[in-house]
């Protein structure tokens, strides 16, 4: 079944539109590292995405909408803003979006603008504040989901700590980090070199490359 063609801009949504692009550019650059800022076109789902600002998704523009997208789609009753509501992006990591409906003076929704915040590196920064992530040396045999969750906290210090995200990191900066995650013993544990792969970006082998 093919996609409905969606009709032109209305000189009203145009207008609306193009301020709400420029709000995105203006809160990316100012949430950087930690926030996507993505605009949406409701009136084309299947290729949505007009704009990402701070890439944290692995989205691109043109990608679909998301399941709020075709809510307000279907209903323009929708709920306008969704604040603070938990997500994951797409490798497991945690996030904190807020989802804003954009309405023409119809009161029809015809485009979105969306935050998601990676928090990964704040619950390392409230692990330091709280001293959270002292360990104790001692190797486990299989890494349960308390172990990963301190192993994701201990990276997203480490970026926090250089003003930068796990997946931003340079190649010294990340080899520095693998070599940290290995004295503390965060890499004896089954699967912690996937894990910090996937939370770093990057492929398994490129791990065990840091780890020698």
């Amino acid at each position: 079944m093919k996609a409905m063609p969606k009709k032109d801009l209305t000189s009203e949504q145009r207008v609306i539109l193009d301020q709400v692009k420029q709000i995105a550019q203006a809160l990316g650059e100012t949430l950087a590292p930690f926030t996507e800022v993505v605009v949406h076109d409701l009136r084309s789902p299947q290729h949505a995405i007009l704009a990402i600002h701070n890439n944290l998704s692995g989205r691109k523009v043109g990608d679909p909408a998301t399941e709020l997208g075709l809510a307000r789609i279907a209903d323009d009753d929708y709920p306008q803003v969704l604040a603070n509501y938990a997500n994951e992006f797409a490798d497991g990591r945690r996030a904190k979006s807020t989802s804003i409906g954009i309405k023409d003076s119809g009161g029809h929704y015809f485009a979105a603008l969306c935050l998601n915040v990676d928090v990964t590196a704040f619950r390392g920064m409230a692990s330091i504040l709280e001293r959270f992530s002292a360990i104790n040396g001692e190797a486990k045999e299989s890494i349960d989901p308390a172990n990963a969750d301190r192993l994701r906290e201990r990276i997203g210090q480490f970026a926090a700590n250089l003003a930068t995200t796990p997946r931003a990191l340079r190649l010294d900066q990340r080899r520095e980090l693998i070599a940290s995650l290995k004295d503390e013993g965060y890499l004896e544990f089954r699967r912690s070199v996937d894990i910090a792969a996937q939370v770093l970006g990057v492929s398994r082998a490129t791990v065990y490359n840091d780890i020698k």
